[in-house]
């Protein structure tokens, strides 16, 4: 450690572009190490501490500052721990990639199924809904139960009224439904159609919703090669920890 270069606050703060108080906040933060001490009480920061700027600025972009500060804080003293984060990080891109693929996948199947002209305009009781698309009123019940159909109701008689918006809900959930889809993987999709307003609209968010993942999964390997070469650091110079029972970190220079 005696042989690390010294650094300024000032030092990393212009290496990071950044201000001096947002390294002192990092440092309070936990992101960085614990800064040694001039005589006067100044800090004073090392390569190591260049190190783990480095690489937190680098997950900030992929990981978000919770995840980002997370693993450098548990970097200090739980290697394992930090890693773990990152896996989880991993994992949570690949479920929302999941989910949008399943997206895309169901509204191609709504294209290649051009709805059927209502019988007439207006609202559409129950039984004409399952006529129209050939099931039982029974499984709109138990669609509306999962908080896929939301029909509204006749004042006086509480009969169910299925609204355009709400027979394209139906048809989506059935033509899902036929291929295998599960309530969990419909939910989303109804939502975005009833966000976006169309098929179209929403085809448009899943695209942009899918280049904004793809940046992300690049800048998430980016931070993740920082990381992996500030670890390579850390073990060179004999301060990694391998388990939160090891010990502490390095002590202030």
């Amino acid at each position: 450690m005696t042989n690390e270069r010294r650094y300024r606050p000032v030092d990393l703060a212009r290496l990071a572009g950044v201000s001096t108080q947002q390294i002192r906040n990092y440092e309070d933060a936990g992101v960085l190490p614990p800064a040694g001490r001039t005589a006067s009480g100044y800090r004073v920061f090392t390569d190591t501490h260049r190190g783990a700027l480095l690489a937190y600025r680098a997950l900030l972009r992929g990981y978000g500052p919770q995840t980002a500060t997370g693993i450098m804080r548990a970097l200090h003293d739980d290697v394992p721990g930090a890693l773990a984060l990152v896996d989880a990080a991993h994992a949570a891109l690949h479920e929302e990639r999941v989910s949008l693929r399943a997206a895309s996948e169901a509204l191609e199947l709504l294209a290649a199924e051009p709805p059927a002209p209502l019988p007439r305009s207006g609202g559409l009781r129950i039984g004409e809904v399952a006529a129209l698309l050939g099931v039982r009123t029974s499984a709109l019940r138990v669609w509306e139960g999962a908080g896929l159909l939301t029909p509204s109701r006749e004042r006086g008689t509480g009969y169910r009224v299925y609204e355009p918006a709400d027979v394209r809900d139906a048809r989506l959930v059935h033509t899902l439904r036929r291929s295998h889809y599960l309530f969990d993987q419909i939910r989303p999709v109804l939502q975005g159609l009833r966000r976006e307003g169309s098929s179209e609209a929403l085809r448009a968010a899943v695209a942009a919703r899918g280049q904004a993942l793809t940046a992300r999964s690049r800048a998430m390997i980016e931070g993740a090669a920082a990381l992996h070469a500030h670890l390579d650091r850390l073990t060179a110079a004999g301060t990694t920890t391998g388990s939160p029972a090891a010990g502490p970190g390095p002590s202030p220079v």
